[in-house]
């Protein structure tokens, strides 16, 4: 739980937000609490919100906007569910629903920003000319890993011997590499986790260059992304031990299982316990798991739940 949102995808936004509109407001040199920024935002000239989603992303965007007290557009295509749709609009965004898919929606949301003097683009994916937002919400994602990084220390589990991350655009991949290839950590080994209908990552990584994908439906609404985000490519390529696609059934057993423990998680929380028991049961991928995951050692396997069972993807 970020803010009341049942998923991370807060963390990400919220920082990213914030410092587009200090920047925006000319605060950056004193950054202002949020009370105060309420205040600066209250007497300047109106400030809209935009983002693509396909799901949870939108929705921290549009809290993020209500917060602080300016307006929120979202668009989404129209795989994303009703469901998701109405949390969004229920944090008082305007949400505005494309026959397109996410990278397509991503492209006419930047479209719609460029003509606009009072919109800021919230984008959880970079592409060329377009990076530094993109790197405050990895930024912001990194909280993450410095809470499970204290949590196993205080725990006296250990560091973590395998970290399998639901995968999207790859920024919160890219987030985990930064953590966990600093020179400060332990050698973790990191798996990434995808839809096999928008595995872009896994494709990427076989060709050594970013590969966009056409995707399809999925459970997995958070992680149906077609292309990886252009600043997280290079800490994938590099940082990335291996990656792994599940389909909707893994994932969705996955996160029963975990609810069966108590877990509250939807399918793409559960697409990283679904990833690591697909590389056990694959007799090409069982030595690296053997290895990695069940060798002496490597007491702890992190599993990043990134959604409650209550999230809409």
């Amino acid at each position: 739980m970020r803010l009341g949102l049942p998923a991370f995808k807060m963390l990400g936004a919220s920082w990213a937000a914030y410092r587009a509109i200090t920047r925006r407001l000319n605060a950056e040199d004193t950054p202002p609490r949020l009370d105060d920024l309420r205040d600066l935002v209250s007497g300047a000239k109106p400030i809209t919100l935009v983002t693509a989603t396909d799901g949870n992303h939108g929705r921290a965007v549009a809290r993020m906007a209500q917060m602080i007290g300016v307006a929120a557009r979202v668009f989404v295509p129209d795989v994303v569910s009703r469901l998701a749709i109405d949390h969004i609009r229920n944090e008082g965004a305007e949400v505005v629903v494309l026959p397109q898919d996410y990278d397509a929606t991503v492209q006419i949301a930047a479209a719609e920003v460029a003509t606009d003097t009072g919109a800021i683009l919230v984008q959880d994916t970079a592409w060329d000319g377009y990076e530094e937002v993109p790197q405050r919400i990895v930024d912001g994602y990194s909280t993450l890993f410095r809470e499970i990084d204290t949590q196993l220390v205080q725990q006296g589990s250990g560091p973590a011997g395998v970290v399998a991350i639901p995968t999207g655009v790859g920024s919160l991949l890219q987030a985990a590499v930064e953590f966990h290839r600093s020179g400060q950590r332990g050698p973790a080994s990191l798996v990434a986790v995808e839809p096999v209908s928008a595995n872009c990552v896994t494709k990427s990584l076989q060709n050594r260059e970013p590969v966009p994908v056409q995707t399809g439906r999925t459970n997995m609404a958070g992680l149906n992304c077609g292309t990886p985000s252009s600043i997280a490519w290079p800490f994938l390529r590099d940082g990335v031990d291996t990656s792994v696609c599940v389909d909707d059934e893994q994932a969705e057993r996955a996160s029963d299982d975990l609810g069966s423990f108590g877990i509250s998680s939807g399918p793409c929380g559960g697409a990283a316990l679904a990833g690591l028991r697909a590389l056990r049961d694959n007799p090409q991928a069982h030595a690296w798991y053997d290895g990695q995951v069940a060798s002496a050692g490597r007491t702890s396997a992190v599993l990043l739940n990134t959604e409650g069972a209550a999230s809409p993807g």
